[in-house]
């Protein structure tokens, strides 16, 4: 959405026609939320504004027909580096010489990621936040393998579709997720020992911080399922380091499918 509305022309790929169609619809959905603030009081230039944004946008389930006319190849697939793995290296006997790959992946490594391709030097990170056509964070990763051009190319599309920018190293969890994954993980052992309630912790975050939400609503609205996926690899990583440590709380819900919003259950019920 955010690429196709500022002029790029941009397939989505996914498994099924079922699915790209929904993935369309909500696009569209969330065109209308966005001309409503950006053209209030000019109905006609929103509607021709989707319209051109729409226009685009095409669709397939077929990945490596479409990557012979691509630039940049942006994967955001399930967080599995297998499955990543297995894409970009099918992907990159199809694709041209200058084609560049990125990974929206918020916790694997980029250049495990990059040396399942004959393209390390044209592989870099491209993450962007949740819910992307509203938050202005882009983080673009260089590993030691990607070269400058790259690097800098990468960094002028994240502008190019009007986002901020920052650059980070290829480490775990980049810049974000490094600090907020611990500092998630903390309320939870802060409230495992019984030092707060997690309403208290939550409230404490927003009004002493200025967050807007708790580590405990964050938690559920990211899911305990990939909150707790990514802990675990990291953990793999860095065993003796206690920030990575696991949580027995986050792995009992996880175990008992609570996992947050999407189940209606996680450290808080949901209607």
């Amino acid at each position: 959405q955010v690429a196709a509305a500022s002029g790029h022309t941009v397939v989505l790929v996914d498994q099924s026609d079922e699915i790209l169609k929904k993935s369309t619809k909500g696009i569209e959905e969330s065109l209308k939320r966005v001309t409503k603030k950006k053209f209030a009081d000019k109905p006609e230039a929103g509607a021709e504004f989707i319209e051109k944004t729409l226009k685009n946008l095409s669709t397939s389930t077929d990945a490596v027909a479409v990557v012979h006319s691509t630039d940049l190849v942006i994967e955001a697939i399930v967080e599995n580096q297998a499955i990543k793995n297995e894409l970009f290296k099918r992907l990159d006997k199809f694709a041209p010489e200058h084609t560049i790959f990125a990974s929206n992946t918020s916790s694997l490594q980029i250049t495990q990621l990059a040396n399942s391709t004959t393209r390390q030097d044209r592989f870099g990170g491209l993450h962007f936040f949740n819910p992307v056509p509203m938050m202005k964070l882009v983080e673009v990763i260089k590993t030691p393998m990607t070269s400058q051009k790259t690097f800098e190319s990468l960094v002028d599309f994240s502008k190019a579709v009007g986002k901020s920018p920052v650059s980070c190293k290829d480490t775990p969890g980049f810049i974000v997720n490094r600090l907020l994954v611990p500092y998630m993980m903390e309320a939870v052992r802060l409230f495992e020992r019984g030092d707060a309630s997690k309403e208290d912790i939550d409230v404490a975050m927003k009004l002493g911080a200025g967050y807007p939400m708790g580590p405990f609503e964050l938690l559920d609205y990211v899911g305990l399922d990939t909150s707790k996926y990514i802990i675990d690899g990291w953990h793999s990583l860095e065993p003796n380091n206690p920030l990575f440590a696991p949580s027995p709380l986050l792995n009992k819900l996880v175990e008992e499918k609570k996992l947050g919003k999407k189940t209606g259950e996680g450290f808080y019920k949901y209607k």
